[in-house]
């Protein structure tokens, strides 16, 4: 990461973070009173091929004893309602501001991978992970919906591991290497105006 986007990364972080911080209070107390404790998910995620971190996002699934792995169908009951109200607008990813504020994440870059997928696939992730992980990026913005509906589709923890890493860690790794090619702060303000307006409610939708 360069220092010019490091620096960017952290005024705006504080920034947001000050603006925000009414919405996040409010949105952690409507888990805490529709759907108990904990307010918070955390997962481990690489930043680099070997160096894991802690992941924040609010919660947004009922608690599992052993939960692991990227959501697919089969943990689709497991989301509460609110989770579900959170995850389509993406503010369950707000507590990610605290990652940006810690070093682990960018606004704009990759998505940070579990660990499993990185030793599944080492000579992908060594070319991604080179760059910081990001909130969203070229293949969030590209991939998502696509990704939703092919995991939407799988009914066991073994299927959504299967389609994944066969069907979108190469698409999604192909997609982050265009972005570092061109990746610039200008790129990257483009990005972000782009995920900014996908939050915003459409016309179609309105009333």
């Amino acid at each position: 990461m360069t220092p010019s986007k490091r620096v960017f990364d952290l005024g705006l972080a504080m920034l947001l973070s000050v603006l925000l911080l009414p919405l996040i209070a409010i949105i952690a107390a409507l888990i805490l009173l529709r759907d108990g404790r904990p307010v918070l998910y955390r997962s481990e995620r690489m930043k680099t091929p070997t160096q894991g971190f802690t992941l924040w996002k609010f919660r947004t699934m009922t608690v599992a004893s052993s939960d692991s792995g990227v959501s697919g169908g089969d943990k689709a009951a497991r989301i509460t309602p609110l989770g579900r109200a959170l995850r389509r607008s993406r503010l369950d990813e707000l507590p990610q501001l605290f990652n940006i504020l810690r070093g682990d994440m960018s606004f704009v870059g990759p998505r940070p991978p579990l660990r499993r997928y990185v030793e599944k696939h080492p000579d992908i992730y060594a070319r991604v992970l080179r760059h910081r992980p990001g909130v969203t990026g070229l293949a969030t913005l590209r991939f998502h919906r696509t990704e939703e509906r092919l995991l939407r589709q799988c009914r066991t923890p073994q299927d959504t591991d299967r389609v994944y890493s066969a069907r979108c860690v190469p698409r999604k790794a192909r997609l982050d290497l265009i972005w570092a090619r061109h990746q610039s702060l200008c790129f990257d303000l483009r990005l972000l105006a782009e995920t900014a307006g996908r939050l915003l409610p459409r016309r179609d939708q309105a009333g």
